[in-house]
Protein backbone atom coordinates (compact mmCIF):
# COMPACT_ATOMS: atom_id res chain seq x y z
CA UNK A 1 0.00 0.00 0.00
CA UNK A 2 2.82 2.07 0.95
CA UNK A 3 4.39 1.95 -2.22
CA UNK A 4 1.05 2.51 -3.96
CA UNK A 5 0.24 5.89 -2.39
CA UNK A 6 4.18 6.62 -3.20
CA UNK A 7 3.67 5.96 -6.83
CA UNK A 8 0.13 8.18 -7.30
CA UNK A 9 1.22 11.15 -5.22
CA UNK A 10 5.13 11.32 -6.95
CA UNK A 11 3.56 12.30 -10.73
CA UNK A 12 1.95 15.34 -8.76
CA UNK A 13 5.75 16.95 -7.90
CA UNK A 14 8.01 18.47 -10.09
CA UNK A 15 11.30 16.77 -11.13
CA UNK A 16 13.54 18.31 -8.31
CA UNK A 17 10.42 17.47 -5.71
CA UNK A 18 10.27 13.56 -6.73
CA UNK A 19 14.21 13.91 -6.66
CA UNK A 20 13.61 14.81 -3.25
CA UNK A 21 11.40 12.24 -2.28
CA UNK A 22 13.19 9.58 -3.76
CA UNK A 23 16.68 10.59 -2.19
CA UNK A 24 14.81 10.91 1.09
CA UNK A 25 13.44 6.91 0.20
CA UNK A 26 16.71 6.15 -0.72
CA UNK A 27 18.60 7.46 2.80
CA UNK A 28 15.68 5.91 4.62
CA UNK A 29 15.87 2.49 3.49
CA UNK A 30 19.39 2.47 3.60
CA UNK A 31 19.77 3.21 7.07
CA UNK A 32 16.78 0.78 7.40
CA UNK A 33 19.17 -1.78 5.71
CA UNK A 34 21.59 -1.56 8.76
CA UNK A 35 18.85 -1.89 11.29
CA UNK A 36 17.59 -4.87 9.37
CA UNK A 37 20.77 -6.47 8.96
CA UNK A 38 20.14 -6.57 4.99
CA UNK A 39 24.00 -6.69 3.38
CA UNK A 40 22.88 -6.67 -0.02
CA UNK A 41 20.46 -3.48 0.27
CA UNK A 42 22.71 -1.31 2.62
CA UNK A 43 25.76 -1.67 0.41
CA UNK A 44 23.41 -2.20 -3.12
CA UNK A 45 22.50 1.34 -2.18
CA UNK A 46 25.88 2.68 -2.81
CA UNK A 47 28.25 3.13 -5.74
CA UNK A 48 30.49 0.60 -7.02
CA UNK A 49 33.24 3.69 -5.74
CA UNK A 50 31.56 4.83 -2.88
CA UNK A 51 33.14 5.57 0.52
CA UNK A 52 32.39 5.95 3.84
CA UNK A 53 33.62 7.77 6.65
CA UNK A 54 33.19 6.82 10.03
CA UNK A 55 33.64 8.37 13.74
CA UNK A 56 37.01 7.42 14.09
CA UNK A 57 39.82 9.54 12.72
CA UNK A 58 41.39 6.26 11.04
CA UNK A 59 37.77 4.98 9.28
CA UNK A 60 38.08 5.98 5.74
CA UNK A 61 37.13 3.29 3.93
CA UNK A 62 36.02 2.30 -0.02
CA UNK A 63 33.23 0.36 -0.53
CA UNK A 64 35.25 -3.25 -0.83
CA UNK A 65 36.74 -1.86 2.60
CA UNK A 66 33.38 -0.97 4.39
CA UNK A 67 31.68 -3.95 3.43
CA UNK A 68 35.36 -6.22 4.75
CA UNK A 69 34.76 -3.90 8.21
CA UNK A 70 30.45 -4.20 8.31
CA UNK A 71 30.16 -7.76 7.09
CA UNK A 72 30.90 -9.21 10.56
CA UNK A 73 28.35 -7.12 12.08
CA UNK A 74 25.66 -8.35 9.61
CA UNK A 75 26.66 -11.39 10.03
CA UNK A 76 26.28 -11.47 13.47
CA UNK A 77 22.67 -10.09 12.91
CA UNK A 78 23.46 -6.79 14.20
CA UNK A 79 24.61 -3.61 12.54
CA UNK A 80 23.25 -0.41 13.67
CA UNK A 81 19.91 1.44 13.76
CA UNK A 82 19.97 4.78 12.72
CA UNK A 83 16.79 6.99 12.00
CA UNK A 84 16.65 10.85 10.63
CA UNK A 85 15.35 13.40 13.00
CA UNK A 86 16.08 15.95 10.58
CA UNK A 87 17.59 16.49 6.99
CA UNK A 88 18.45 18.91 4.61
CA UNK A 89 18.77 17.82 0.52
CA UNK A 90 20.46 20.23 -1.98
CA UNK A 91 20.76 19.34 -6.28
CA UNK A 92 23.64 20.03 -8.60
CA UNK A 93 21.97 22.89 -11.32
CA UNK A 94 21.99 20.19 -14.07
CA UNK A 95 20.22 17.52 -11.15
CA UNK A 96 22.45 14.67 -11.79
CA UNK A 97 24.14 15.25 -8.48
CA UNK A 98 22.45 15.66 -4.46
CA UNK A 99 24.03 16.67 -1.36
CA UNK A 100 22.57 16.32 1.96
CA UNK A 101 22.74 16.82 5.95
CA UNK A 102 21.07 15.01 8.35
CA UNK A 103 20.84 14.41 11.86
CA UNK A 104 20.61 11.02 13.43
CA UNK A 105 18.87 9.42 16.21
CA UNK A 106 22.00 6.24 16.89
CA UNK A 107 22.78 4.23 20.09
CA UNK A 108 25.67 6.73 20.06
CA UNK A 109 22.56 9.82 20.74
CA UNK A 110 22.90 12.39 18.15
CA UNK A 111 25.10 12.06 15.37
CA UNK A 112 25.15 14.21 11.53
CA UNK A 113 25.55 12.21 8.49
CA UNK A 114 26.54 14.45 5.61
CA UNK A 115 26.98 13.05 1.59
CA UNK A 116 26.93 13.17 -1.65
CA UNK A 117 24.37 10.94 -3.97
CA UNK A 118 24.64 10.94 -7.81
CA UNK A 119 22.60 9.57 -10.42
CA UNK A 120 23.32 5.78 -11.67
CA UNK A 121 21.20 4.68 -14.81
CA UNK A 122 18.35 7.11 -13.16
CA UNK A 123 18.79 5.37 -9.99
CA UNK A 124 20.07 7.61 -6.53
CA UNK A 125 23.20 5.98 -5.39
CA UNK A 126 25.14 7.56 -2.56
CA UNK A 127 28.69 7.96 -3.34
CA UNK A 128 30.13 9.39 -0.21
CA UNK A 129 29.24 9.48 3.47
CA UNK A 130 30.45 11.13 6.66
CA UNK A 131 29.38 9.94 9.67
CA UNK A 132 30.08 12.25 12.72
CA UNK A 133 29.27 12.23 16.75
CA UNK A 134 27.72 15.61 18.21
CA UNK A 135 29.37 17.16 20.74
CA UNK A 136 27.61 19.69 23.12
CA UNK A 137 29.69 22.79 23.13
CA UNK A 138 29.73 23.01 26.44
CA UNK A 139 31.68 19.41 26.69
CA UNK A 140 34.18 20.44 24.39
CA UNK A 141 36.91 20.36 26.52
CA UNK A 142 35.75 17.49 28.59
CA UNK A 143 35.83 15.35 25.17
CA UNK A 144 39.13 16.88 24.24
CA UNK A 145 40.45 15.45 27.96
CA UNK A 146 39.44 12.23 26.53
CA UNK A 147 40.83 11.94 22.95
CA UNK A 148 43.58 13.51 23.27
CA UNK A 149 46.22 11.18 24.27
CA UNK A 150 45.13 8.86 21.20
CA UNK A 151 44.77 11.27 18.78
CA UNK A 152 47.98 13.46 19.27
CA UNK A 153 49.57 10.10 18.65
CA UNK A 154 48.05 10.06 15.64
CA UNK A 155 48.63 13.41 14.85
CA UNK A 156 51.71 12.42 15.05
CA UNK A 157 51.97 9.53 12.89
CA UNK A 158 50.34 11.65 10.12
CA UNK A 159 52.76 14.57 10.55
Amino acid sequence: MKKLLFLLIIPMFSLAQRDQVIINTVLDDWHKAAATVNFEAYFGAMTDDAIFIGTDATENWNKKAFQEFAKPYFDKGKAWNFTSLERHIYFSKDGKTAWFDELLNTQMKICRGSGVLVKVKNTWKIKHYVLSMTIPNDNTNEVIKIKAPIEDALIEKLK
